[in-house]
């Protein structure tokens, strides 16, 4: 099973803090451990490499999912000190675990990373299964996409998409959605010219 989330890792050069979403495998369906699988071009590929701890966030905000994902985080989100490694967390997370590398192979373009899980903290609830939050989800995915994705293919699954947001989707997933859609179509235009 893959779980979306997000991914705070410390900078390999030691300054900052690195927000990536990012699915990780869990082989068990449990979270005391998980596989992570960055392509080695990723800023969470190089941290990891170079510190091998970072924290796992199950969060219902998909804006800041939409934003991390296309590297468009205006401000970076309120984060609190790690409790057993060294990294900040998403203050706002619904729960986040802490976790340490303990196997890293990059003999493939997409390393594959075995996370344990040293700590676990819990923040407030999930908001719930809504259609439009997950078709935001499915639209930053998408977007990540477009350098190698059919653009044809993209447009359509965005029309489709598009349609969930504006039936089920509050204020943050419309502005969300929106900055994605602008997002693929900038890479269109860029494309074409």
């Amino acid at each position: 099973m893959i779980l979306e989330g997000i991914i705070t890792t410390r900078n390999a050069d030691g300054g900052g803090i690195n927000v990536s979403p990012m699915g990780p495998i869990l082989p068990n369906g449990t979270m005391d451990h998980f596989l992570l699988r960055p392509f080695q071009t990723s800023r969470t590929y190089l941290n990891l490499k170079a510190h091998r701890e970072g924290v796992l966030h199950v969060t219902d905000d998909v804006e800041l999912i939409a934003r991390a994902a296309i590297d468009r985080l205006e401000t970076m989100p309120v984060m609190v000190a790690a409790h057993r490694v060294q990294c900040d967390a998403l203050a706002d997370a619904c729960r986040w675990y802490e976790f340490q590398v303990t196997e890293l192979d990059d003999s493939d373009e997409r390393t594959t990373i075995h996370c344990t899980v040293v700590h676990e903290n819990r923040v407030r609830d999930f908001f719930g299964f809504n259609r439009a939050k997950h078709a935001v989800l499915e639209a930053a995915i998408l977007a990540t996409r477009v350098h190698f994705l059919p653009i044809d293919e993209i447009t359509i699954q965005l029309t489709q998409l598009r349609v969930l947001v504006e039936k089920t989707g509050g204020r943050q997933e419309h502005a969300a959605f929106d900055l994605l859609a602008s997002y693929v179509a900038e890479h269109v235009e860029a494309s074409e010219s």
